[in-house]
């Protein structure tokens, strides 16, 4: 039975004003290792990173947008309220993250509303286990990819520039942290981006509005250009805790963390696995840190870090569930 265009519409705009959150949230970790290293002020930073968050649709599918859609929860037993309820849990989730500066996992918050209004309305059995067990990898090999692919860059780049002056090595590392910051923002855009395609096309196909799961343009471009506005407005809170609260960072670093960071989130995207962009690039900066001096590293602040991402799934869906039942009640 179809739902009516005003309310799916309703749903939509949620949707995006989630992306928008989750370009907010995470505006910080694209930017946050160019701003700190002093290669881009934070207003070029911004600039630089939304536009490669829009134009990541250029070059990634719809493969995580998939797995959100219809791998995740019974898509049988998914209705509006389910997904309206789910986006407003992440998104309350979102801004209290970003208000205590904690720079948790959007991603996390969207899959853990999804969950928790999914399971209010049906129980336990909603649950696809096999989407949710990939997932659960990832939550800890994303991070200690970025990580071990930081130490393994940061090893390799002082090997390359160990004889050469600082000065001269400076610079060049700066011309190369736009690249790695563009190749970031790609993966942040390409990755992210697409989980809120994901329950656009559910909506639209469990509402009635599309006779089939599919992905179309509209929504694609829609996912991108929230996103990429959220960038646009920076996430100045968390830029300070992700660029120098956990290590300082000079160009060198910042082009090794952000590169060890393109590369693991591009062949999570590539799999098609959901991964938190937030985890991949902390997790790359705590192992720059770490291969130039562990004791550098504010491992309290890391850890911190650590307990914010526990807390997301399980909050977020608590968020979720709580407003469904009280939905359910009001209506």
């Amino acid at each position: 039975m179809e739902s009516s265009f005003g309310f799916i519409a309703f749903i939509i705009a949620i949707a995006l004003i989630f992306d928008f959150t989750n370009g907010l949230h995470d505006a910080a970790n694209s930017v946050a290792t160019i701003v700190s290293t002093r290669v881009l002020s934070p207003k070029q930073a911004v600039i630089w990173a939304a536009f490669f968050n829009f134009v990541a649709f250029l070059i990634f599918g719809t493969a995580v947008a998939k797995t959100i859609g219809t791998g995740l929860i019974d898509i049988s037993v998914v209705d509006p309220m389910v997904i309206l309820c789910g986006l407003l849990g992440a998104v309350s989730w979102n801004i209290l993250t970003w208000y205590w500066g904690l720079p948790s996992s959007s991603s996390h918050s969207l899959m853990g509303g999804y969950l928790g209004a999914a399971v209010a309305k049906a129980g336990f059995k909603v649950v696809i286990v096999s989407g949710w067990v990939k997932i659960a990898v990832f939550i800890v090999l994303a991070p200690l990819l970025g990580m071990i692919f930081g130490i393994v860059l940061k090893v390799v780049t002082t090997w390359i520039v160990h004889k050469r002056p600082m000065a001269v090595v400076d610079v060049w590392a700066k011309r190369l942290q736009f690249a790695s910051a563009a190749l970031y923002s790609l993966g942040h855009g390409g990755n992210d981006a697409q989980k809120t395609m994901g329950l656009i096309a559910g909506l639209m196909f469990t509402s009635g509005h599309m006779k089939e799961f599919h992905i179309p343009l509209w929504i694609v471009l829609s996912a991108h250009t929230a996103i990429a506005l959220g960038t646009l407005s920076g996430g100045w809170r968390i830029v300070k805790t992700m660029g120098q609260r956990i290590v300082k960072l000079k160009p060198i670093d910042g082009f090794c963390a952000e590169t060890a960071s393109a590369v693991s989130i591009f062949t999570a995207t590539h799999m098609g696995v959901p991964v938190s962009t937030t985890h991949v690039i902390t997790g790359a900066v705590a192992g720059v840190g770490a291969a130039k001096n562990a004791a550098a590293v504010k491992w309290q602040v890391t850890i911190k870090i650590v307990w914010a991402w526990i807390l997301t799934i399980p909050m977020s869906a608590l968020c979720a569930g709580l407003l469904y039942e009280f939905f359910g009640i009001l209506f």
